[in-house]
């Protein structure tokens, strides 16, 4: 196998890798992944040493073993993003893509913009707090302000996002927000039960998949994954509590 084709085998992998990583996949999904795609392309012997950070990927062949190490810094959902990536791996393992032809179809999945508008992403958040305020047992009178104080918290989040790189300090004013906006809701008469509505409210915050990942992650054995996962998971949890408990400290 020549050279390049190896180098070109391992962008392969770690470009998938990045865009799994990147958008929600577990960790032991992105490993497999890479190193079936290395097996799939004639490299039977690969190894690979994936962190929520960083990934590091080497090959070993008759030659000396080549390391290539690629940086993580922004990580979001987005998993449709994730089954493509395993969609083009099966292809590969099906013999039905190129080195190029996967690289460039992998290239325009990275760059490509699969998220939901802000629109449906503020529709689904407002009428997701509602349906967890019932699942919460609280009353239908709550259901609609549950669904203001719920997208608006959403938005806060995410405008608050767009002009700070800490994920904590958005989540921390978003939650304040929701407080503030329950807190009046029950003292003008349109709410009646200001915990259900904060409950309610805060769901589309809350990191379920992070906290799901850092589960599945700590049970195949990734132990430094799990339990970073699980640190991330516990301060936006943190983040969430304590700007409830600020407003409610004050009010």
């Amino acid at each position: 196998m020549k050279q390049q084709l190896k180098y070109d085998i391992m962008e392969v992998c770690l470009l998938a890798g990045k865009i799994l990583l990147q958008n929600g996949a577990e960790t032991y999904r992105v490993e497999d992944t890479m190193m079936r795609i290395a097996a799939s392309y004639g490299i039977p012997v690969s190894h690979s040493f994936v962190t929520p950070t960083g990934i590091i990927f080497s090959i070993e062949t008759d030659e000396p073993t080549k390391t290539k190490l690629i940086r993580i810094s922004d990580r979001t959902t987005d998993l449709l993003k994730v089954t493509m990536v395993n969609r083009i791996s099966r292809r590969i393992s099906e013999g039905k893509l190129t080195v190029k032809e996967a690289y460039d179809q992998l290239v325009q999945l990275e760059s490509s913009k699969m998220s939901f508008s802000i629109k449906t992403q503020l529709l689904a958040a407002a009428i997701s707090s509602g349906c967890f305020l019932i699942m919460f047992r609280g009353g239908w009178e709550d259901f609609l302000p549950a669904m203001i104080t719920g997208g608006l918290g959403f938005l806060s989040f995410i405008l608050f996002h767009s002009y700070m790189s800490i994920k904590f300090f958005s989540e921390f004013l978003a939650s304040m927000l929701i407080g503030l906006l329950a807190f009046v809701f029950v003292q003008t008469g349109y709410g009646t039960e200001l915990d259900k509505i904060i409950i309610g409210s805060v769901m589309p915050l809350v990191p379920g998949l992070l906290i799901t990942n850092a589960v599945r992650d700590l049970m195949a054995g990734h132990l430094l994954s799990g339990l970073s996962k699980g640190a991330e998971a516990f301060l936006t949890s943190f983040a969430i509590g304590g700007g409830i408990a600020v407003v409610l400290t004050f009010l």
